[in-house]
């Protein structure tokens, strides 16, 4: 009965633990860190290329056209009314060509084994 490892034995489990550690490190960064810093990237560079008169969605759920833009707020009219919000860049959700674009991509993918 022997209480103590042999060196050879502490030698290969942590050599094993540490590739295991590093597999389960990139598996996690390609799955889940990289999508998402991808999608930042590309939701900064839609906010960056706004344009006066595009239909815009904020994270609030508010739809309006572009009447100002300045460095770090827009500001956008809502509804037949015309009363202006203004609202800091990072709020802005999605513009209306990005839907459109969104909903067309997702018509062409095919379902479920190939199926609607």
């Amino acid at each position: 009965m022997s209480l103590f490892l042999t060196s050879t034995g502490v030698a290969g489990g942590g050599f094993s633990t540490i590739i295991m550690l590093v597999a389960m490190f990139a598996i996690f960064y390609f799955l889940i860190i990289r999508p998402e810093n991808k999608k930042k990237k590309k939701t900064e560079e839609m906010r960056n290329s706004l344009n006066l008169g595009e239909e815009i969605v904020t994270i609030g759920g508010m739809t309006g056209k572009i009447v100002q833009i300045t460095e770090d707020t827009i500001t956008f009219e809502t509804g037949e009314d015309r009363v202006r919000i203004q609202v800091k860049k990072w709020a802005i959700s999605t513009t209306a060509k990005m839907e459109a674009a969104e909903a067309e991509a997702k018509a062409k993918t095919p379902g479920l084994f190939g199926k609607k």
